[in-house]
């Protein structure tokens, strides 16, 4: 992959979907997103980074609030997201607390753009091989989550590069 490929967007808080979706639908965004980013280069074994199994399995242990009336809005998307760049590297459960975690010091909709911000910010100094420096990482939970991403970034670089 080369530095014109580098075009992976997030989709922001406010570019998330206004109406709730069923969980088809859910699926098909999530994957079209990030499938052609996160999977391997040659499109040949392509693994869905969400299903609708993976779905009821996050709901039934708690890591994702159970749909209302079968859909799912922002905040499921979002986590959605979250968990589907994270397990490239972290167990279901490390996810879980570092969800918590960002959820503590910030709501939702800022913890969710700071996530996308700072996880495209790491993948573009990976794959260009220069330092990620953010002077504002001062304080534990941000400097957590550029940890966190970084390590993300490497993962995927390497998976990229094999």
């Amino acid at each position: 992959m080369d530095k014109k490929d580098l075009k992976l967007h997030l989709p922001r808080w406010n570019e998330l979907p206004n109406i709730d979706l069923y969980i088809d639908q859910v699926v098909t965004l999530i994957n079209s997103t990030l499938s052609p980013f996160l999977n391997n280069v040659n499109m040949e074994d392509v693994n869905l980074l969400l299903t609708k199994n993976m779905i009821n399995n996050y709901v039934k242990n708690k890591i994702i609030e159970p749909p209302i009336k079968k859909k799912y809005n922002k905040n499921h998307l979002s986590k959605f997201f979250v968990i589907c760049v994270l397990k490239e590297v972290y167990k279901i459960n490390d996810i879980k607390i570092l969800i918590e975690l960002a959820l503590q010091s910030s709501n939702i909709e800022n913890a969710y753009d700071n996530f996308c911000k700072l996880f495209e910010e790491s993948l573009e100094c990976v794959f260009k091989k220069v330092d990620f420096i953010d002077k504002f990482s001062t304080n534990d939970n941000k400097y957590l989550l550029k940890s966190v991403l970084l390590s993300c970034a490497y993962a995927i670089y390497t998976k990229k590069q094999i």
